[in-house]
């Protein structure tokens, strides 16, 4: 069950709030990124060749389900 309240807040008391919810937003988005950062750098690694084939198929594929001629 969920409780919707009001509060009235003075500028500086909504400034405030604000920049700790930027800031706990921006630290989230951070540790995120870091995480996929690792993840990736732990991952299998592919040769730029191989990601340049995997690349044109992708496209190919997208070209022939829209029907767009090359």
């Amino acid at each position: 069950m969920s409780v919707k309240s009001s509060i009235s807040l003075t500028d500086q008391q909504d400034a405030f709030a604000r920049s700790l919810v930027k800031t706990e937003t921006e630290t989230v988005e951070t540790a995120a990124l870091g995480e996929l950062v690792q993840r990736r750098l732990n991952g299998p690694m592919i040769s730029a060749t191989e990601m340049e084939s995997r690349v044109a198929a992708m496209i190919e594929r997208k070209r022939r389900v829209v029907r767009v001629d090359s």
